[in-house]
């Protein structure tokens, strides 16, 4: 899938002041001139993005800015999100250009910024049904997998980046971060989200060396190269922090524990993986052990269980926001029920069932 063609008309909630923008744009960005045009991509649930193309020179441009409307805390961290990938930009991880951030909220109602439009393919489904046959198919989930390597490779210290985060008890913070941005956005009570919030505490992995973690690491969040399996571009930062690398990997493997559905899904569950090309968990994360040196990874039960209750509690806020209308996405209303399976799915794990 080309991600121009998730493009389309700005939503009613999240309208710029395109005359303001404009001004703007023509004082901040070397060679604007425009006219302004405007449209939203469809995906992303959390910060509304859109494509600006500045007509007169042909050139695109992409603006991140926050949502309207009370946020939970912490969440939204477009600056954040503007910092790593400016840094970032000057390692082997591939990423956008970024051009400047705007923190004033005069401008478009909350903080924004802007990067370079990076042309490729966006793959939707976690089983890249786009692929031409098991060996591309192949191809791109190594590279996949590569690229995450590169990101924890990444020697943060020397980019300025000890402040990006506390990297000591990461797992506990997390942990605690992730059960008190679900109960802000709760909406009703679910048993089994109850449970983890109890047993994720007591059983955290020691911690190991901080890297970069991206936080919502998917192949939905990559841009591959139009003809081959190379990444272009990782996307979507705001949950970026220092902290353990293994929280990325098991994110990045949460399909596998998920039905395949629908047209755009994240699942690989009962997917004849063999027959795609596809590595299965145990492959894909032997792969990312073998580029890192690691010998095993005795406490993945844990890291899955986590990475599913976090998604759980991100999903919710989303349900929570399309409740009180600023989501991103037209569609967030209907994720209510996904927020049970992902903590039911995350508790049987642990209990063994």
């Amino acid at each position: 899938m080309n991600a121009s063609t998730t493009l389309g008309p700005v939503r009613p909630a999240h309208r710029l002041d395109e005359d303001r923008l404009c001004d703007y744009l023509s004082k901040a960005l070397p060679g604007f001139s425009g006219p302004l045009r405007v449209r939203q991509f469809g995906y992303g649930q959390s910060n509304p993005t859109y494509l600006i193309g500045d007509t007169a020179n042909s050139r695109e441009y992409v603006l991140r800015k926050k949502p309207p409307g009370k946020l939970l805390p912490s969440a939204h961290a477009v600056d954040r999100e503007y910092r790593i990938l400016s840094a970032l930009g000057k390692t082997d991880v591939p990423v956008p250009r970024t051009y400047f951030f705007c923190e004033d909220a005069a401008v478009l109602g909350t903080p924004f910024y802007l990067m370079a439009h990076v042309k490729g393919r966006i793959f939707r489904d976690a089983s890249v049904p786009e692929a031409t046959d098991s060996k591309a198919r192949s191809a791109i989930f190594d590279a996949m997998n590569e690229t995450l390597v590169k990101i924890h490779a990444v020697d943060w210290q020397a980019l300025g980046l000890k402040d990006f985060g506390r990297p000591g008890n990461y797992m506990a913070r997390q942990v605690s971060k992730w059960s008190r941005q679900y109960q802000a956005s709760q909406t009703d009570p679910i048993e089994s989200m109850d449970r983890l919030i109890r047993w994720l505490p007591d059983n955290i992995p020691a911690d190991t060396a901080p890297a970069i973690v991206h936080g919502d690491y998917r192949i939905e969040n990559l841009i591959f190269h139009e003809h081959e399996p190379r990444v272009l571009a990782v996307l979507d930062w705001e949950l970026s922090t220092l902290g353990h690398p293994l929280a990325d990997l098991a994110f990045n493997c949460m399909g596998y524990h998920i039905p395949a559905s629908g047209s755009r899904t994240l699942g690989l569950a009962g997917t004849d993986l063999a027959a795609k090309g596809i590595p299965t968990e145990s492959e894909y994360v032997a792969a990312y052990c073998r580029r890192t040196d690691r010998k095993e990874i005795p406490d993945w039960t844990f890291f899955m269980a986590f990475s599913l209750f976090r998604m759980a509690a991100i999903v919710q806020g989303v349900y929570k926001r399309g409740l009180d209308g600023i989501a991103s996405s037209a569609n967030a209303k209907s994720y209510g029920a996904y927020v049970w399976f992902l903590a039911d799915t995350a508790w049987n794990l642990v209990s063994g069932r």
